[in-house]
């Protein structure tokens, strides 16, 4: 479904308008310079430097003028010094105009690819015949000497109001059976990335059949609101044991991560209008368990001490009143 419906000509996508409307500037003019396209995932990188190659050269020209290389290919030093540098130093005889090499997802080359790009003066060497875009998510894993060669654009995650109509069309096409909190949940998950959320949609369809705010969380696992509550009641109003006695067996039954549950409680800790020291008390304690799940520690144990901080919590509002 993704590819299905990815842009295919720059006048198809959603968002950052001020982005593309510089880019055909670039084209019309015959002026693009080498580029860089960074930001996260599903935000429209590759399907701008796409629809762009699309414009630019005719589909039976495409294969020898465009050089696509992604995070599955081989992105090492040899990848370097061989296919780019032999497809960037041939000329185009017959056709006028420069070829387009596309490095997808950049950030994951090895640090001697990137060097060897930079020390072998290949952007600069070939710029009369070729143009190289990097793509990205995380610019820091660039080395500098690349970024100062390239026009940076920095791609936002996209709103609710640019995807829903795409969703909708996307809906409509595929006759999905979608209702409105379904539709919500879908943009609320995907955090303005568009793939997700067709990918999301897609799932769920297969799933279930209907997209609604149940089926989505259902399918991605991510607890619903109505979970979230539950375990925030128990936590605060009942004894450590049964709370996390409640708290196992929910998470066993629904299968639900222990990140995903600490990320819509921390949502909830800034909502709620807590003293301020018991809240600065709360935020770090959760900020250590979710460090310490990320270098993969027991979610047993990162639950009791989750538990324990609120009921230290619950007992430091007593004291205060």
């Amino acid at each position: 479904m993704v590819e299905k419906y990815r842009p295919q000509s720059l006048a198809d996508l959603i968002s950052h308008q001020d982005i593309l409307s510089t880019i055909q500037k670039f084209i019309s003019e015959d002026r693009l310079p080498h580029l860089l396209l960074y930001g996260p995932p599903g935000t429209g990188k590759t399907s701008t430097i796409l629809a762009c190659a699309k414009q630019l050269y005719k589909d039976k020209e495409f294969g020898s003028m465009v050089l696509e290389l992604n995070a599955s290919d081989d992105r090492g030093i040899d990848i370097v010094r061989g296919p780019i540098l032999s497809f960037a130093s041939t000329r185009t005889i017959f056709k006028k105009g420069f070829k387009l090499v596309i490095l997808d997802e950049a950030d994951a080359m090895t640090q001697d690819a990137q060097n060897a790009l930079r020390r072998d003066k290949m952007i600069e060497k070939f710029t009369e015949n070729t143009r190289f875009c990097l793509i990205c998510n995380y610019l820091s894993k660039i080395i500098p000497a690349l970024q100062s060669r390239c026009t940076r654009f920095r791609f936002g995650p996209l709103t609710p109001e640019l995807m829903v109509p795409r969703l909708e069309h996307v809906v409509q096409e595929e006759n999905v059976d979608v209702s409105e909190d379904g539709m919500k949940a879908l943009v609320t998950l995907s955090s303005g990335d568009m793939r997700r959320a067709l990918n999301i949609l897609q799932s769920t369809n297969m799933a279930f059949g209907t997209v609604t705010e149940e089926t989505v969380y259902t399918c991605t696992g991510h607890p619903l609101k109505t979970d979230i509550a539950n375990i925030l009641d128990w936590m605060l109003n009942q004894d450590f044991t049964t709370a996390y006695k409640n708290i196992m067996e929910l998470k066993t039954l629904k299968g639900l991560a222990l990140h995903d549950i600490l990320t819509e409680v921390h949502l909830f800790v800034h909502r709620v209008d807590f003293p301020s020291s018991v809240r600065i008390h709360l935020l770090t304690k959760m900020a250590d368990i979710e460090y310490r799940l990320s270098v993969g520690t027991s979610e047993k144990i990162q639950l009791s001490s989750l538990i324990a901080a609120f009921q230290v919590t619950r007992d430091l509002i007593v004291a205060e009143a």
